[in-house]
């Protein structure tokens, strides 16, 4: 049967051209021929900078735009951009508060169809789209079609300013806060500041103390579930970082970054030592005068008028000017507490705290 054949049905009253997989009509031959790829499979149009293929040249050119950046489409209302009409138009009902598609379940209401058929899928405890490469299976095409990004290497987000590639859209929106300065997550009870909601979360819990990350093995708990992770390194003994030079291996990355500086020659030498004992300090701060016996010492002390402060906690988001103060704040995430008393068991974060500590048992008061 020609597939270009006049209708009778109801349903594709007045249109030409029927589809004979599922009697689908259409008005224009074109469009059914497009239609007819859904049941073929076939995608002519590919991406010559990805290589992700399409069934219609319009979607190949809507896809361009996560290259090219372009986002033609603006919202009248809050100047927010669209690669996609459709996208705009689905931003335009947020603003008129339009939510037609109602949840029988839960109540839950969304500004389109699809949203409230994805929804459902929580109710059902559906997940039909299935990842080829690992099993691991999804309620949402998009997740799976994100996850697969893990297994291709696919990174199709590239950072204008410093060319670092994302394979998340959030991911980049995320990592441009760091160049634009941009804290848009504020905490209520004492003002401190994030770029990511998720960090915010977990800054939450320092004030509701809430540790919801239990060790199975020693029940220990943690406000993280990276710090969790960390503390289970211990039991385990893995350490997973390792240096290529001498085999020294490490649980964390910064204690590797930091060993391999003894290779890179930016550890004390025997010269750096003997000053400890001869006193001298020959690298001057111009701005103070104050001077050192290092000159990574320099190095540190000038942050102070510079203000600059290069290390920065993943978790929180805080700024140090030293590595060795970003490893001691970890360890308020991590719960870590290296430093204990011989005397009654007690631990600490700091050395310093233990030294004080240690006055109680000698009876040496703090001058």
């Amino acid at each position: 049967m020609d597939p270009a054949q006049p209708l009778k049905t109801p349903r594709t009253q007045g249109k030409t051209y029927s589809c004979e997989e599922c009697g689908k009509g259409f008005t224009i031959s074109r469009n059914l021929k497009c239609h007819i790829r859904i049941h073929t499979g076939e995608k002519p149009f590919e991406c010559g900078l990805c290589g992700h293929v399409f069934t219609q040249s319009a979607s190949l050119k809507n896809h361009m735009r996560i290259h090219t950046g372009e986002r033609p489409y603006r919202c009248e209302q809050c100047e927010k951009t669209f690669a996609l009409l459709s996208s705009l138009k689905t931003h335009i009902k947020i603003h008129a508060g339009e939510k037609e598609y109602s949840c029988d379940e839960c109540g839950k209401s969304f500004n389109q169809l699809s949203g409230l058929r994805q929804h459902k899928r929580v109710h059902d405890g559906l997940k039909p789209y299935e990842c080829e490469q690992c099993g691991k299976t999804f309620s949402q095409s998009q997740r799976l079609e994100c996850h697969m990004r893990i297994h291709t290497g696919e990174r199709p987000y590239r950072c204008e300013q410093c060319e670092k590639t994302f394979a998340l859209s959030s991911s980049l929106k995320n990592h441009m806060r760091i160049h634009t300065g941009e804290k848009p997550f504020e905490c209520g009870l004492c003002g401190h500041v994030f770029t990511q909601s998720v960090h915010l979360k977990g800054h939450m819990r320092i004030h509701t103390g809430e540790k919801p990350y239990s060790c199975e093995q020693c029940e220990k708990t943690f406000a993280l579930s990276s710090s969790l992770k960390t503390h289970i390194k211990i039991h385990a003994g893995e350490k997973e970082y390792s240096c290529d030079e001498c085999g020294k291996s490490f649980n964390q990355l910064s204690g590797l970054r930091q060993h391999k500086r003894v290779h890179d020659g930016r550890s004390e030498t025997l010269d750096c030592h003997m000053r400890i004992h001869t006193g001298e300090k020959p690298y001057r701060c111009e701005q103070c005068d104050k001077t050192f016996n290092m000159s990574s010492h320099l190095k540190d002390h000038m942050r102070i008028h510079t203000g600059e402060r290069p290390y920065r906690c993943e978790q929180c988001d805080k700024t140090f000017t030293q590595s060795a103060s970003l490893k001691r704040h970890m360890r308020t995430h991590t719960g870590e507490r290296p430093y204990r008393c011989e005397q009654c068991d007690k631990t600490f974060t700091q050395s310093a705290s233990l030294k004080r500590h240690m006055r109680i048992h000698t009876g040496e008061k703090q001058l």
